[in-house]
Parts: structure tokens; C-alpha cells; sequence
């Protein structure tokens, strides 16, 4: 048993001892041994803002609102109206812009099941799923029944594509600071390039670090 003035079995306590220092000594090992993890299962749905960065809420949330709003604009209706059918839309890219590494592909899986999920536009598969589909036509060309056989252009053309970007501005002062996210996007017309509709959403938040005084 180690006595006041012995180092005893721990390695860090007898050099903590060896110069003077038990206070110290006594910080460290209750810091180091009282470590812990905990681990809570949520609803997906909950919002959970833990260091201030983007998150899952916010591609969740500002994809609906954003589809909301495009959905409700002019243009759906104008096209709507003219030629008797709903628009053929497609999800183009998404540039991530800001400071931090942010999953694009995810915010445009939000995007594409509001769209999807609205039930006011026809939405097609984008570029890089559609290579997918045409190798799975080929493969059925080269070695399915041909009764069914899912033969080759067939593809319906979009006449919209759905892009933008995700920007950021970062200000910090004495452990305080405020993130300000931009996220814009666009529906632009293929066949002119006519900009159809315009939208952008805005979030700012104000992250404090406390500081532990021991």
C-alpha cells in the first residue's frame, strides 16, 4: 500500500511526488479515470447542434423549406399551364463553397425526395445514376429474356435543371463565434437557360466556448 510519501504503483503518481507536485498528480488521474462515453439513440427528427457546424437539421430543413417555396412560385404553373403536363426536373450539382467539409450529396437527397415526394413535377434520375440504368439496360440487352428486355432510348428529357451552391461567413471574437450560411439555389430553363426561379435561405448561428477555471 503506498503510504503520503511514497510514489506507489502508478507511474505518473511517483513522478508527480518526485517533484513536489500532488495537487497536480491528484487533477491528472481523477481527470484520466473518471473518462467515460455515453451513447443515446434519438429520433432522427431531433435537432441535435453540438458544435455549431452544419448538420443533418439543417440539410433537412432548408431542403424543404427551399422546395416549398420553388414548388410555389410562378413558374411551375406557367409551364404547368402551357403545355398540360408537370415539368421534367433534374438535380445538377451542388457546390459546397464554404469553409467547412460539408456532405453536398446529402443535402441533394434531401432535395430530390422533396421533390420526388411533392407530387407537382416529374424527377428524373441525374447524371451519375443515369450511367447506372443504362449499364443495367445493357446488361439486359446482352442477357435477360427478351420479353423483358428494357429497351434503349426510351429516357424522358428534363426541362429544368435544379442547382446552386452553399456559402459560408465565419467571425469570431473572445471564444464567441457567429457562422452565417448562405445556401442558393436555381431552376434554370434547358432549353434557353432562361433562370426560372431563384431562391435563397440564410442561417446564422452563435457558437459560445466556455472556459473551465480550475
Amino acid at each position: 500500500m503506498a503510504t503520503a510519501g511514497s510514489k506507489g504503483s502508478d507511474p505518473l503518481l511517483g513522478v508527480c511526488w518526485k517533484w513536489g507536485l500532488p495537487p497536480l498528480c491528484a487533477l491528472l488521474l481523477l481527470s484520466g479515470g473518471c473518462a467515460s462515453t455515453s451513447v443515446s439513440r434519438v429520433d432522427a427528427a431531433t435537432v441535435t447542434d453540438l458544435s455549431g457546424r452544419w448538420n443533418d437539421t439543417d440539410s433537412r430543413m432548408v431542403a424543404e423549406a427551399m422546395i416549398q417555396e420553388a414548388l410555389s412560385r410562378p413558374w411551375l404553373a406557367t409551364y404547368t399551364g402551357a403545355n398540360k403536363r408537370p415539368p421534367v426536373v433534374v438535380v445538377g450539382t451542388v457546390t459546397n463553397r464554404s469553409h467547412e467539409h460539408i456532405n453536398v450529396q446529402t443535402f441533394v437527397s434531401d432535395l430530390e425526395r422533396e421533390l420526388t415526394n411533392s407530387g407537382r413535377v416529374t424527377f428524373v434520375a441525374a447524371k451519375g445514376q443515369r450511367e447506372e440504368i443504362r449499364e443495367e439496360r445493357r446488361e439486359q440487352a446482352a442477357n435477360a429474356l427478351e420479353s423483358t428486355q428494357k429497351a434503349p432510348g426510351k429516357e424522358i428529357g428534363a426541362d429544368y435543371l435544379l442547382r446552386g451552391s452553399i456559402s459560408t461567413i465565419q467571425d469570431e471574437a473572445e471564444g464567441t463565434k457567429a457562422i452565417f450560411y448562405q445556401v442558393d439555389l436555381e431552376m434554370v430553363d434547358i432549353s434557353n437557360n432562361v433562370k426560372s426561379w431563384y431562391g435563397q435561405k440564410k442561417i446564422k448561428k452563435i457558437v459560445e466556448r466556455k472556459r473551465v477555471i480550475f
